[in-house]
């Protein structure tokens, strides 16, 4: 069953666009103070639906949305009909039918590669732009964890100051150096 079957050559280079702004979208909000990670989440799910749509495009070769259906097909003669000769001449139907088969596949294959390769290149430059938001959603991620690194030593630091603190009022009230607290 080919669900995309009904979708026309702009409606799919569309479905990745989409594909990326719901992820985008989805991602902003499950996590709103992110967007460096929605970004690149975007840019990522635009580059596997673009793979998808070419991968679709080239397992779909003899599919008219891509051009192939423009050139005239080859339709080879029957010699099997031929008087006198034809019965002599019906293996040769065979090997005609046969090249014939492949040009045409040719031919489709010929019509779909750049519409493919358009989807391959969209994911090329994707692919190029993920690499600098990855190493900015790398430095956001390790300034945020050395900032909650720091807050973390300050809060020990505190409390061990606190406890200190603590120790010195109990000694200074007279409270028994094994209590509970």
């Amino acid at each position: 069953m080919d669900i995309l079957a009904g979708i026309s050559s702009e409606w799919l280079k569309a479905l990745t666009w989409i594909a990326a702004l719901a992820c985008a979208a989805a991602l902003l909000f499950w996590r709103p103070r992110r967007p460096d990670l929605a970004a690149l989440a975007a840019v990522i799910a635009y580059m596997a639906a673009s793979v998808g749509a070419g991968i679709y495009v080239l397992n779909h070769l003899g599919d008219g949305r891509w051009g192939g259906d423009k050139e005239a097909r080859l339709d080879p003669p029957s010699f099997a009909e031929t008087p006198l000769v034809g019965e002599a001449l019906r293996p040769l139907d065979g090997v005609m039918n046969g090249m014939a088969d492949g040009v045409n596949d040719f031919v489709d294959f010929r019509a779909a590669l750049p519409v493919a390769l358009d989807y391959f290149a969209a994911a090329g430059w994707a692919l190029a732009l993920m690499v600098p938001l990855g190493v900015a959603a790398f430095a956001t991620n390790t300034v945020r964890d050395r900032r909650r690194a720091a807050e973390s030593a300050a809060q020990v630091t505190e409390v061990a100051r606190l406890r200190a603190e603590l120790e010195l009022v109990k000694r200074h009230v007279g409270y028994p150096e094994h209590d509970i607290i």
